[in-house]
């Protein structure tokens, strides 16, 4: 690969659990792959295959690492594991549904579901998850050479807070983004070592085969 050429950078969101699917706040809980997300973390695993990533991270979540297994076997590597890619910790909202947190906390949960986490009493801040995911990422990153491409697998509120970071932005613009679905992964590249990433899509998802 030429020595121009930018590093590239995938962040995968982790398939879906059976907690996604119910409404229930997992935060730093663990919670398995429910059959769609393993059967999206399969299929997501095809196509970064073909993409031939040469490194490949992931939270240590237990539906991070379930579905990092795919990616990895499917390109022929070795998933690393570090803490600094988990999702938000969200203190005692953590395992309440969304009707109980509404009930609870009807303002706080209102601003809870626009995507406001730092409402959380006790939880992590905003500030806090993307510095530590950015850490995370600009390490990863360091591995490998120009032209080449790292994955990371996630969460959908740590990569898209982390996404405004690492573009250079203020983590504020993080109110101008979507969640990510489930299996959707961000694209963004590096021109060189250091410098702030580049956002080349956002929300990608692997095509249904049926």
């Amino acid at each position: 690969m030429s020595g121009d050429a930018p590093r590239r950078l995938i962040l995968l969101r982790h398939g879906r659990t059976a907690w996604n699917a119910a409404g229930r706040v997992q935060g730093q809980l663990d919670a398995d792959l429910d059959e769609t997300g393993h059967r999206q973390a399969a299929r997501v695993a095809e196509v970064l295959a073909g993409l031939k990533p040469t490194a490949v991270w992931s939270s240590d979540s237990v539906r991070a690492r379930e579905t990092v297994a795919y990616v990895a076997d499917a390109a022929g590597l070795v998933a690393t594991y570090d803490a600094r890619l988990r999702e938000y910790y969200l203190a005692e909202r953590q395992g309440l549904t969304h009707a109980e947190y509404a009930d609870q906390a009807p303002a706080e949960f209102a601003a809870f579901r626009l995507g406001d986490f730092d409402v959380v009493p006790g939880g992590e801040k905003a500030a806090e998850v993307a510095a530590r995911v950015s850490a995370a990422v600009h390490e990863l990153l360091a591995t490998v050479e120009p032209g080449q491409l790292a994955v990371a697998v996630s969460h959908g509120a740590a990569i898209r807070d982390a996404v405004p970071v690492l573009l250079g932005w203020p983590v504020t613009e993080r109110a101008a983004l979507h969640g990510l679905d489930n299996c959707a992964w961000v694209e963004l590249d590096q021109a060189e070592p250091g410098a702030v990433l580049r956002l080349r899509a956002y929300n990608r998802t692997a095509p249904d085969p049926a």
